[in-house]
């Protein structure tokens, strides 16, 4: 895959956001994107930067709230394919370990 972006939509409101973001992350199913969910938003991958802008914009329009965020940021890189996986791995050669710590 060759573009991977991190997306987070949300609707502005007080009460628990998890309803409204959980119809987010099921438009997605409808796109040949794949994805994996963080307590912080959701990486997305896709072939085409086309399939990922229509699987964020259906992400957005599936929340219900008179608001609503979304941040969408995106790394096309177009030399090469690549996929977050890769991006993960280069980062846990450089540590010599897996990039996380545990909380005390």
């Amino acid at each position: 895959m060759s573009v991977v972006a991190l997306l987070s939509v949300a609707p502005v409101i007080e009460d628990s956001m998890a309803p409204e973001v959980a119809k987010a992350v099921d438009a997605l199913e409808d796109f040949d994107v794949s994805y994996e969910t963080t307590p912080m938003g959701t990486i997305l991958e896709a072939d085409e930067i086309e399939e990922l802008m229509a699987a964020a914009t259906a992400a957005h329009r599936a929340v219900d709230a008179d608001r609503v965020s979304t941040f969408l940021k995106i790394d096309d890189k177009r030399t090469r394919d690549h996929d977050a996986a890769e991006k993960v791995e280069a980062v846990e050669r450089e540590l010599g370990r897996e990039p996380r710590g545990e909380r005390s």
